[in-house]
């Protein structure tokens, strides 16, 4: 298959659109990905893409065409001219490629602007589009300051129905998404499909192995950010000062880092280390630290409903997982008997769940082992992508015979 992705974020960028891509084309499909410029998480445009440099690419044998963007920056202003500037750049590219393709994918993360240049890109050649739903909206925007009531949101509602009603099919990577959809968007499984396609972690992170250096370390790796709230992990470690076996690891970056480092500093912490971002391909050695792994997510409804990409990755790292969070995640990890799990914000709790785990350092009770199972029978790489060919071949089949 000739396929064509389009998501906002891609390589250099660490998003597991990246091993997607990479992997299709592997399996032998011919892939191009329309992206922007690489500026997560810091907002800044990197270097070796400032100035017109490396818009045309090939990696891992995927095309890369990238159109012009200004970074996020920090702050809502400058997030919302970064969202529309690559909805407007990027389906002016979209209409302008020259390539014939099968099929396109949407990789949407936040905001669902990112899908309008796919839905241009299918249109224009008549092709099936596949909306691969990592969030929701306009529901999503609720976890910030926007209210549901306002007259911003409500036009928000239309453009993100009308959005998602031009895909031939949407996949969603929580089960949750599914009543939201029917719902309140009021678009129906039978007509939009909205088959679960969860998310898979890259192999690298099954390589990870066991260090035993006299210390029970966790670590926290992931996108440090408003929704994350690490701070939580921070006030852990305060708590946990004076046991010197255990080490808290925080590896990531985002908006939220200086104010965890803030906690850190002002309350003497030596028991904690900010290792700063790094990609896929070096996370085997943090990993590899790791006693347990660590997942916090603030209290929210949009929040509760997903279950984010880290864990995943910590399922197939194969360690106990210990959270401080509600919803899909809290449902997963007691399903799974995989850890421990706590509600959002309780890092009092959260602190004796990690004293409670290191006095079990080797998990004698197969939490890591459990993990791992649970990862191989419901987000099994090899199966997931299986599956994602036969959705785009059914379509572009049924896309030929007119139906």
């Amino acid at each position: 298959m000739k396929l064509l992705i389009v998501s906002q974020h891609f390589y250099p960028e660490n998003f597991r659109i990246n091993d997607i891509a990479f992997s299709l084309a592997e399996r032998g499909h011919d892939v191009t990905v329309l992206t922007g410029l690489p500026n997560y998480p810091k907002g800044r445009v990197f270097d070796d893409y400032r100035h017109g440099k490396n818009r045309h690419q090939t990696v891992e044998g995927v095309k890369i065409e990238r159109c012009s963007l200004v970074g996020r920056g920090t702050s809502l202003i400058t997030f919302g001219i970064n969202y529309a500037w690559f909805a407007i750049s990027a389906t002016l590219k979209a209409k302008s490629l020259k390539e014939k393709y099968d099929a396109v994918y949407s990789y949407q993360t936040s905001p669902v602007s990112m899908s309008r240049p796919a839905i241009a890109a299918a249109k224009k050649q008549n092709i099936p589009l596949i909306l691969n739903c990592l969030d929701q909206w306009p529901i999503s925007v609720t976890a910030g300051p926007i209210n549901e009531k306002s007259l911003f949101y409500k036009i928000l509602y239309r453009f993100s129905v009308n959005t998602y009603k031009q895909a031939d099919l949407i996949t969603i990577t929580s089960k949750s998404f599914r009543n939201y959809f029917e719902n309140v968007l009021k678009l129906p499984a039978e007509k939009y499909g909205l088959v679960y396609w969860p998310q898979y972690a890259e192999d690298t992170y099954g390589q990870c192995t066991k260090e035993d250096n006299g210390v029970y370390d966790v670590l926290y790796a992931g996108n440090v950010g408003p929704a994350t709230d690490v701070e939580v992990i921070v006030k852990a470690a305060v708590r946990l000062k004076d046991e010197k076996k255990i080490h808290f690891h925080i590896v990531g970056d985002g908006l939220n880092l200086p104010a965890c480092k803030e906690i850190a500093e002002q309350a003497g912490l030596s028991n904690i280390t900010f290792h700063g971002s790094h990609p896929v391909s070096e996370m085997v050695k943090y990993y590899s630290l790791a006693d347990a792994f660590l997942i916090t997510m603030k209290d929210n409804q949009v929040v509760n409903y997903t279950l984010p990409a880290k864990m995943q990755s910590y399922m197939l790292g194969g360690k106990p997982i210990i959270g401080a969070v509600n919803g899909e995640t809290q449902r997963v990890i007691k399903e799974c008997e995989c850890g421990y799990c706590t509600d959002a914000g309780d890092d009092e709790k959260l602190a004796q769940f990690i004293l409670e785990a290191s006095k079990d350092e080797n998990d004698t009770k197969g939490m890591g082992q459990k993990a791992r199972a649970y990862y191989e029978e419901h987000f099994n790489k090899d199966r997931l992508l299986d599956q994602l060919e036969d959705l785009f071949q059914n379509l572009i089949d049924r896309k030929k015979g007119g139906n």
